[in-house]
């Protein structure tokens, strides 16, 4: 497998269009110099082929009531996230900003093992560079992000499966977390991969766990389970997973009928004192733009594509063990 190399040139005349919406999702521009974002093989796997193309809804709304609505991730086999999702996921944000009557939404997953994971790095790279920035100003990925933050619903991941990357980033984003013990793990695994991430973990994961924990997250780029997670306070709590749907159901229905204006004006104030702003959002931009330059960020991604990235189911559920092997290269 060969990941061509851009020269550097090429680096510092793409556009911030591209290199911010890339950053969110953990996409090393440095591969990203042929036709596709990930290198032809003489015989893909079969898991490769279940990837949906722009035809297929990734996303689906069940509105469980006018104020209660679980917003599914539905793309087998991995639930990568690419940029035909973006659109759909844009339409999901702005329905959510919206709707007079919301006042949760619940994120969760279809797809059996995966919450929500990283890019997809097998489009042509027009279908990133031509994604237009978000409302806020930042770029699409991110300002949805933010959006959902800042929006006056209350918004809640449900993580069964593998939260990495993207998904991690958007449980963050949430207003709050619960998991399963046994079948969630988070993971922000770009430090093992050469590159700093840059879709906001560093600026929310001190408010919710300390610096100290942040680092350990971050830095140790490996794989956090539910119960874990729940000590740190990655995620509020943790659950047995035949108790986390009945819970999180029964605390949205709780919350769905209360009074609106009470929800927005006592989430403001919360987000007021607690979230972090979006210069600081675009710090990591910056920083990720910077570090997927660098050659080490060029070969370990390289790698991990070639060892099964996006094709291997124990690449996908081990992504932690994977990334420590790049060391011994």
């Amino acid at each position: 497998m060969n990941v061509r190399m851009q020269k550097s040139t090429t680096f510092a005349t793409l556009s911030s269009q591209f290199l911010a919406a890339a950053a969110l999702l953990m996409l090393p521009a440095p591969a990203l110099a042929g036709q596709t974002l990930v290198a032809e093989t003489s015989d893909p796997a079969p898991e490769i082929t279940a990837q949906p193309g722009k035809e297929r809804p990734q996303i689906r709304i069940d509105k469980r009531s006018p104020a209660y609505w679980r917003v599914t991730f539905d793309n087998p086999p991995f639930n990568i996230f690419g940029p035909e999702t973006i659109p759909q996921m844009e339409k999901v944000v702005a329905e959510i900003e919206t709707d007079p009557n919301l006042k949760i939404v619940v994120f969760d997953s279809a797809v059996p093992g995966f919450f929500l994971t990283h890019y997809n790095f097998t489009p042509p790279l027009a279908e990133s560079t031509s994604l237009p920035s978000g409302r806020t100003g930042l770029h699409p990925l991110p300002d949805m992000l933010v959006r959902i933050s800042k929006a006056p619903v209350v918004s809640v991941a449900l993580i069964r499966g593998r939260a990495t990357g993207v998904g991690s980033e958007l449980a963050l984003a949430s207003d709050m977390r619960f998991a399963s013990r046994e079948k969630a793990i988070l993971s922000q695994w770009e430090v093992g991969a050469g590159f700093v991430p840059g879709g906001g973990p560093m600026a929310r994961l001190p408010r919710l766990v300390g610096r100290g924990r942040a680092l350990e997250v971050l830095l140790g780029s490996d794989d956090i389970n539910g119960d874990l997670a729940e000590k740190y306070g990655y995620v509020n709590r943790s659950f047995d997973d035949d108790g986390l749907d009945p819970f999180v159901d029964a605390l949205a229905a709780r919350i769905s009928g209360f009074d609106r204006q009470a929800i927005a004006d006592t989430k403001r104030l919360v987000d007021f004192a607690s979230l972090p702003s979006d210069p600081e959002i675009g710090a990591g931009w910056d920083a990720f733009i910077s570090s997927v330059q660098r050659p080490v960020a060029q070969k370990n991604i390289g790698r991990l594509m070639e060892m099964g990235l996006q094709t291997d189911p124990d690449i996908e559920a081990r992504l932690g063990h994977y990334t420590q092997t790049l060391s011994n290269d």
